[in-house]
């Protein structure tokens, strides 16, 4: 569900009664100009060989100057590299894939950008709005002015900005995204002027936001009957309500929650009955990830991971989504279905906070990653 951080809107997948849900995107056109303040300097050893560096850097987009870290393998002087734009997933999430507000910090992008790094890809990410260094920027007056087609800009203007780069092999260009991020990652994949070779969606938001809302309620009312704590007439009264308060503002009509639960409701509010995060929610919803997916170029290479221990995206929910990338004639590995990993790309019992990712996780990224890794 999307909630508004600080009057942000931005989307938040998580299970459970007291937490949120969600997903999201649209289009946009790309450009950039941004400007790197540098935090390890690229420098030669002497023997032709170029040490890893990571950068802070900035790009300036629709008046908000946005920052993210650039990683640079070693490489051989004068060598370009496979470069990957790396996408987090909802909520306030930032660069690194951690909500620093929430305690929530298993730094998901900066493992995957250090996968990626022993694969010898250079990578990108970067906070997106609401998050991070970046903040509301040009949104901070008015936060309910931003909607989908401003996210995935920002999404756009970060992938020039790492093409522009001069280690970057325009041919082997890539994207990234976790969660929500790997719906942004198919849209972004289509809204660029240089599409991407390849696309890697870990656990990615596989329906429309509203729809997705309702599922992942409908999970935790199904647990609390199984648990005692709601009888099957009540929980099945509770879905009804949901389904019609959808109804309600997808028909851009006054939402009732009369009759639901407060737990229910809190969680509705930032979706349905905030002002401030309407057009976001709305620009949202009108996407489908299914549609998306179709429109990817053919013969991107691509990977579709879900495991069967994620709440948020079920294992049960994704066939369509990696259908449509089928049909649109996409190659690489495909979907794999990783036994007992969650929404955070960790083993099933894993401390939330832990950083590491599963070694399941691990291999289907380098497995997907090896034709552009770089030798030695």
């Amino acid at each position: 569900m999307r909630v508004v951080w600080a009057a942000a809107a931005a989307a938040l997948l998580c299970a459970g009664l007291s937490a949120g849900l969600a997903a999201c995107s649209s289009a946009g056109t790309a450009g950039s100009s941004g400007s790197a303040a540098t935090t390890g300097s690229t420098r030669s050893t002497g023997s032709g060989q170029v040490a890893a560096t990571s950068q802070d850097v900035s790009f300036t987009v629709d008046g908000t100057k946005t920052y993210g870290t650039l990683e640079i393998p070693a490489h051989r002087s004068g060598q370009h590299l496979a470069a990957a734009l790396l996408l987090a997933g909802s909520g306030p999430t930032d660069r690194d894939g951690n909500q620093p507000s929430g305690n929530i910090t298993p730094q998901t992008l900066k493992l995957v950008a250090g996968v990626l790094a022993q694969q010898g890809i250079m990578t990108f990410r970067f906070d997106k709005y609401f998050t991070g260094q970046t903040g509301a920027g040009a949104f901070a007056s008015d936060p309910g002015a931003i909607d989908l087609n401003a996210y995935i800009r920002q999404a756009d203007y970060a992938y020039d900005y790492l093409i522009a780069q001069p280690q970057a092999d325009k041919q082997r260009m890539l994207v990234v995204g976790h969660s929500e991020g790997g719906f942004y990652a198919m849209l972004v994949a289509d809204t660029v002027s240089t599409h991407p070779a390849g696309l890697a969606l870990l656990e990615p938001q596989d329906q429309r936001i509203l729809s997705l809302v309702a599922l992942q309620l409908d999970e935790q009312l199904n647990a609390a009957v199984k648990q005692g704590q709601l009888s099957l007439p009540a929980a099945q009264q509770q879905a009804e309500g949901i389904s019609n308060a959808i109804a309600q503002f997808r028909a851009g009509q006054q939402v009732d929650t009369t009759g639901l639960l407060p737990q229910i409701v809190q969680q509705l509010t930032p979706e349905l009955l905030t002002p401030a995060n309407a057009k976001v929610s709305r620009t949202d919803d009108e996407v489908s990830p299914v549609d998306a997916a179709a429109k990817v170029d053919p013969g991107t290479r691509v990977l579709v991971t879900d495991g069967t221990a994620d709440t948020n995206i079920p294992v049960s929910t994704i066939s369509p989504l990696a259908n449509a990338l089928s049909g649109a004639e996409t190659t690489g590995p495909g979907l794999k279905v990783l036994a007992g990993i969650n929404h955070d790309l960790h083993a099933q019992g894993t401390p939330d906070n832990d950083a590491v990712l599963a070694p399941s996780v691990v291999a289907a990224i380098k497995a997907w990653a090896q034709p552009y890794a770089t030798a030695g």
